[in-house]
């Protein structure tokens, strides 16, 4: 059995287009103190290809990204 890490807050982004899922991604992450997690849900094709990495490049760290069963894609970011 998988050992989730327990994210500290939930968006649920599926269905928002670039680039308003980065700037929700952001105002979540602003919210959180450093070493907190979030856990975003991202439409497969663009979003889960830009938001990873611009979170990444805020220096923030990407610790679990998992394609779920409807495609889509969950990924826990770490807030710098």
């Amino acid at each position: 059995m998988n050992t989730r890490i327990k994210a500290d807050t939930f968006k649920d982004c599926r269905g928002v287009g670039c680039p308003m899922n980065l700037v929700y991604a952001k105002v979540e992450l602003s919210k959180l103190k450093p070493g907190q997690i979030l856990e975003i849900i991202l439409d497969d094709g663009a979003p889960i290809n830009n938001v990873p990495g611009s979170a990444e490049r805020e220096g923030h760290t990407i610790r679990e990204k998992t394609k779920l069963d409807d495609g889509n894609w969950s990924v826990l970011i770490e807030k710098a």
